[in-house]
């Protein structure tokens, strides 16, 4: 089974590991453990029995940001391919010892993003870190971009993502759903004049989406704008974590 296109693990580098570990244990449940990778420290949670998310203090001039992770087939003929489409290389094909080979790149828009290519796990899964039934999981992945009809190409280049619908979000907004094998998995907006810096936001799962942001202003973290509601009946808020890391929830109000 390929699981080539599909989103497979989420990091966070983050200068205040241990603000932000409290910070998501209580807002999302997470147990933290140290992976006892050599020479850096890295923390993974896990949520429901699943590995959710890594966390590691970045390099001098590295963003304090979420990365999302899309699982691949062969992590190096992607990288080549990538760069034929005008990606930029970030960190070249590199392997994780008894995780898989990685590697963390720039669309031609602008946006970081990177790829893993797993080693199958015993269930024979690429793992569960992202999950649209379970809370605490990786649930929905949006791309802001300057272009997103180049965006919608390039990933579908490389990924093989294809389009569900375009839906107007008011007059300067077209949300285009994108899918893998037919499950839908994320969107890509273009902001109209606005324009700004290409980004991906990761949202996580969660129970309640009131009781979410009560939980992450009592704990360090900032909420952007009240809980809009989206195609489906759920609601979604965009958030800051204590170190800065922009986030978003999503789940029943």
């Amino acid at each position: 089974m390929s699981f080539h296109g599909l989103p497979c693990w989420y990091e966070l580098a983050s200068p205040d590991l241990d603000s932000v570990k409290g910070f998501y244990a209580g807002l999302l449940g997470w147990t933290w453990a140290d992976s006892g990778m050599p020479g850096m420290t890295y923390l993974l949670a896990k949520a429901d029995g699943d590995m959710v998310a890594g966390l590691f203090a970045p390099d001098p001039g590295m963003p304090v940001a979420w990365t999302n992770y899309t699982a691949v087939d062969d992590a190096d003929a992607t990288v080549a391919k990538a760069k034929g489409l005008g990606a930029t290389i970030v960190v070249p094909p590199t392997d994780i010892p008894g995780t898989g080979r990685f590697s963390v790149l720039i669309d031609p828009q602008g946006a970081v993003f990177a790829i893993l290519q797993p080693q199958p796990m015993a269930d024979g899964t690429a793992g569960g870190a992202f999950n649209q039934q379970k809370s605490g999981h990786g649930n929905w992945h949006d791309l802001a971009t300057p272009d997103t009809a180049a965006a919608l190409a390039f990933y579908g280049a490389l990924f093989g993502w294809a389009q569900t619908r375009a839906m107007p979000m008011g007059p300067d907004m077209v949300y285009t759903v994108i899918n893998r094998d037919g499950q839908d998995i994320g969107g890509i907006f273009t902001e109209g004049s606005k324009g700004g810096a290409a980004k991906w936001t990761v949202y996580f799962g969660t129970p309640s989406v009131q009781a979410a942001m009560a939980t992450v202003k009592a704990t360090g973290g900032a909420v952007l704008h009240d809980p809009a509601e989206v195609p489906g009946g759920a609601f979604i808020i965009h958030c800051t974590d204590p170190s800065g890391a922009a986030f978003a929830l999503v789940g029943p109000a």
